[in-house]
């Protein structure tokens, strides 16, 4: 299924306020709104950057390959980035930069290419539409 910035706007649109505001239980979105809004930002993504020779997990939603080059076919891959649910959504809609968060331990990147991921966020169209009703 091709995700296209409509469905991707539509999916980012219910945490938005939970992004801007503070991370608390009283804000934070359900579960399904929540693993919606990973899942299809992951998936756009990986489809915008096609390849396998990075892995992006988001545990507990998902996990994409991504970017051209070497692929790996078993056990940990070398180059990996994986973050929580919260600071993907914030680097992806450029609420949080990356080097903010790798400085900050909120994303874990290894291996050489991890960075190339930062490099593309935030990403449009999210970084500029997401709050477009």
């Amino acid at each position: 299924m091709v995700i296209d910035a409509d469905t991707l706007r539509d999916a980012l649109r219910p945490v938005r306020d939970w992004l801007d505001g503070p991370d608390t239980p009283e804000t934070k979105p359900g579960r399904t709104t929540l693993a919606a809004a990973v899942r299809t930002s992951l998936r756009a993504f990986a489809q915008a950057y096609p390849g396998k020779a990075v892995e992006v997990r988001v545990p507990p939603f998902a996990a994409v390959q991504c970017l051209p080059g070497a692929t790996h076919t078993r056990g940990t891959p070398p180059h990996v980035v994986e973050t929580d649910p919260r600071n993907w959504l914030l680097m992806v809609t450029g609420l949080l930069a990356w080097a903010d968060a790798v400085a900050t331990g909120k994303v874990n990147a290894s291996g050489h290419r991890s960075g190339e991921i930062g490099a593309l966020l935030p990403w449009p169209p999210t970084s500029q539409d997401c709050n477009k009703e």
